[in-house]
């Protein structure tokens, strides 16, 4: 099982709420509210069912509610989702775009500027952009994808990034045991778990288990 977030307190002994910047660990404490983590999913959602999609929404929840930072392509779907579950738990979106500004962003790429606290133009276009988002996060997890999540999956993969994949939410995403196993690459840091809370704690465990691996510069 994963660390738990210590309850931090302020001056006068009250809990700070996980969901806020000031909640901040302190210097060589690993718990999670360091860490940031990738929701990367279909931006056209016609071939995911209405349950995969409130998953999806609950896995924002959750990040939100165990203190850490969602990062989303600033895209529409799946990730639009979690991002709106991670909003309404009080939590913090940074979006990563392909975008070189919000112009662009919104009449070019018509994509959406919804539910995130942040949203950082890159100007990279899809490919540049999805190698930044998956870089930018701890572990990525994928939600009903198609060719957009399976490059950013290749990615992380590549990378040796922590990753979890929700069974059963379609697309590219139900295909990555198989693709894995034809690739001769597994199992690598991938998890698997069709409830997105027991996917969480796994992502995390390893997440923590590479945090730990860090030698602290002195």
């Amino acid at each position: 099982m994963p660390t738990k977030t210590p309850v931090k307190k302020n001056g006068n002994g009250k809990k700070i709420g996980h969901n806020t910047l000031s909640a901040i660990c302190a210097p060589g404490e690993v718990c999670e509210l360091r860490f940031k983590i990738c929701i990367s999913g279909a931006a056209d959602t016609s071939h995911i069912n209405p349950e995969s999609l409130e998953k999806t929404r609950e896995i924002g929840r959750l990040v939100a509610e165990r203190g850490m930072v969602l990062v989303t392509g600033a895209t529409t779907g799946a990730p639009l989702w979690a991002a709106r579950g991670a909003k309404e738990a009080g939590g913090i979106v940074i979006g990563i775009s392909p975008a070189s500004s919000k112009l662009q962003h919104v009449r070019g790429y018509r994509l959406p500027t919804d539910y995130h606290d942040l949203i950082i133009y890159t100007g990279f276009g899809y490919s540049g952009r999805n190698l930044l988002l998956t870089r930018s996060a701890d572990a990525v997890i994928s939600v009903g994808g198609r060719i957009g999540t399976l490059n950013e999956f290749t990615d992380a993969f590549e990378d040796q990034k922590p990753q979890g994949v929700l069974l059963g939410s379609g697309g590219t995403t139900d295909l990555l045991p198989d693709i894995i196993d034809e690739a001769h690459r597994g199992p690598g840091k991938v998890a698997f778990d069709t409830d997105p809370a027991k996917l969480l704690d796994k992502v995390m465990a390893m997440v923590l288990a590479d945090e730990k691996e860090v030698v602290p510069v002195s």
